[in-house]
């Protein structure tokens, strides 16, 4: 919350706790009536009208031309959420069931079971941000298809195989190939692959040059393969959008919302500086920069591998959603990701 926000007297934090939370279930501008019945102050309708003209001067709420009542402002929702939300902790049975479907040897498995989590469980856009891959081996193994033809077998540091072919300019023979890996294996393994193709021109000297050849091949291919394994960002869920009354009402801007998941830079982006946080952050509006709708919020938490922050996963959906909920699904998917892949 920002510094600058003025300081509210504890009626006025109830009536526009009472006001954000109608608005999120009804969907409707909140009048003076519904926060005297749901508020629980013992309030005149007069003053009830005098706080909430209040509020509106200070910009945490406005009133539409057609009503009566109020809807929350972006700065509405971002002091309600900041200082007046419950949050409503999953209990262990739904968080049981998540574990559950987090299960799979396969990294990219993992990230589109949790963007699909994200999505079935809120109804709204679930994004994962792929882990940063470290451009390295863990194990080597190559394998004759024919003279010139050898398959790469790769094992990542985060433990995926990627399979590559390589076209040679000479024939190996299996026992070459096996040396090739062996070398590779017990003195390179762990290495970034361009640390590894530097020292094996300083170190390789004494090798033949067409083993030399092979061995850089390798890791060439390796190191393609490793920037081209995986999506940067999946996302799970963009059509429950298209059935969200605040953004399907406004085609611009829902167009815009598509164009942002088409491209995903823009994403990658919010997905990369959430990652440099700790904990649960929540974009409202325009707040990111990034996301071009004043109606969306995002939710993200960052996840880890070995006490190391390697991504984000979160939620786009409308501002008008029920943060209470939301923060606590994206919170537990994040650790029950970082689990998941710390334990493979």
């Amino acid at each position: 919350m920002s510094n600058d926000t003025p300081m509210l007297s504890e009626r006025a934090q109830i009536l526009l706790k009472t006001l954000v939370e109608r608005y999120i279930v009804e969907g409707q501008p909140v009048g003076s009536r519904a926060l005297s019945r749901y508020s629980g102050l013992d309030l005149s309708p007069a003053s009830i009208r005098n706080v909430m003209a209040d509020l509106e001067e200070m910009g945490f709420i406005a009133s539409p031309h057609t009503s009566a009542g109020r809807v929350p402002t972006a700065r509405g929702y971002r002091f309600f959420v900041d200082t007046l939300l419950t949050i409503k902790p999953l209990d262990i049975v739904q968080i049981n069931q998540l574990e559950g479907q987090l299960h799979s040897e396969n990294t990219q498995r993992l990230v589109t079971s949790a963007s699909h989590i994200l999505s079935d469980l809120t109804r709204f856009a679930g994004v994962v941000m792929t882990p940063r891959r470290s451009s390295g081996f863990r194990h080597i193994e190559f394998l004759r298809l024919s003279d010139k033809r050898i398959l790469l077998i790769l094992v990542t540091p985060e433990g995926d195989v990627q399979n590559r072919i390589i076209f040679t300019g000479k024939p190996y023979t299996p026992s070459e190939l096996t040396e090739a890996a062996n070398i590779l294996n017990q003195h390179y393994a762990g290495l970034t692959f361009d640390e590894a193709r530097k020292r094996i021109q300083d170190e390789l000297k004494r090798l033949r040059e067409d083993m030399t050849q092979l061995m850089n091949a390798a890791l060439e291919a390796g190191s393609q393969a490793a920037s081209e394994s995986a999506e940067e960002v999946v996302i799970s869920g963009e059509s429950n959008l298209l059935d969200i009354q605040d953004l399907s009402s406004n085609m611009a801007s829902l167009r815009k919302l598509f164009d942002l998941f088409e491209r995903k830079t823009g994403l990658l982006q919010l997905l990369d500086i959430s990652s440099r946080a700790h904990g649960v952050q929540i974009f409202i509006g325009g707040e990111s920069g990034l996301v071009p709708l004043d109606e969306c919020s995002v939710v993200t938490a960052p996840y880890e591998v070995d006490g190391q922050i390697v991504g984000t996963v979160g939620v786009i959906g409308p501002t008008r959603m029920a943060y209470e909920r939301v923060i606590p699904i994206v919170d537990i998917t994040a650790k029950l990701l970082s689990s998941a892949l710390t334990q493979r």
